[in-house]
């Protein structure tokens, strides 16, 4: 039979290289991209290759801007020369501002760039994957597809000091469900999955912030949550272990979003 193809945005760190791992070990075909080229991101595609070499998963790299439309056109082209199908698009990849401000003095210019990487791009890049679904679907009735995107618990808790990141991510949060809408007559399932505190490098520069409130109640489940976890749980949705459930939410966040007494 053969493999599956799956698309992971921002597929060689952090979260995305756990999506990407827990996918190439569950047996599909993966199509990983990052701002790097080849040789600067060569460590890490080799890295990957080696986690998923035993389920017999290829690794092809993708040097690709999600909030440039000439790469996303690129990407999707790369994987149809490539594999020639594309079943699950993994939208991973995004960015924190560079400076963390107040709502009442942020400026302009973070905003602009975290909509256009966050929230312009992966809107984008699901429309572009998920007519190339359809066209799939259209030539066999047997194809499967799914949508995946990872959002954060910032689409719905308040961070005052980072609006930009958590306006973006509340904004994805409703592009799930008007894909799910949409691709409902086509078979084709959307989700979304929340992460709460992950160990990457993202949160690098937080972590004492984050020991602190973990230590002190938190999370009902009191740690980090790991790349693993969040791979896990996106690769459970596309293999379709979470049947009948498009536009589903899955927190993965320690129960950080649980209202608790």
């Amino acid at each position: 039979m053969t493999k599956r193809v799956a698309i992971v945005t921002g597929g060689t760190r952090g979260i995305g290289f756990g999506v990407a791992t827990a996918l190439g070990k569950s047996g599909f075909n993966l199509a990983v991209c990052g701002l790097r080229d080849e040789a600067a991101a060569k460590e890490s595609v080799e890295k990957l290759r080696a986690a998923v070499k035993e389920a017999g998963a290829e690794v092809l790299y993708v040097r690709a801007d999600i909030g440039s439309k000439a790469d996303r056109d690129n990407l999707i082209a790369a994987v149809e020369k490539h594999y020639g199908a594309l079943h699950v698009l993994v939208n991973n990849a995004g960015v924190a501002p560079d400076v963390r401000a107040d709502v009442l003095e942020a400026g302009e210019e973070s905003f602009e760039r975290l909509m256009r990487i966050n929230l312009q791009g992966p809107y984008f890049l699901t429309q572009a994957a998920a007519n190339y679904m359809v066209r799939q679907k259209k030539a066999d009735a047997t194809f499967e597809g799914s949508v995946v995107t990872v959002t954060s618990v910032s689409a719905e808790v308040a961070s005052v000091n980072r609006g930009d990141y958590c306006i973006s991510k509340a904004g994805l949060a409703m592009a799930v469900k008007l894909f799910a809408a949409r691709l409902g007559e086509f078979g084709i399932p959307v989700y979304e999955v929340r992460p709460g505190i992950i160990a990457t490098d993202m949160t690098a520069g937080v972590t004492g912030k984050y020991d602190t409130l973990i230590a002190n109640g938190l999370l009902v489940d009191p740690r980090w949550g790991t790349p693993e976890d969040v791979g896990r749980a996106v690769a459970a949705l596309a293999r379709g272990d979470v049947p009948y459930s498009t536009g589903t939410v899955l927190h993965v966040d320690g129960g950080l979003t649980l209202q608790r007494l």
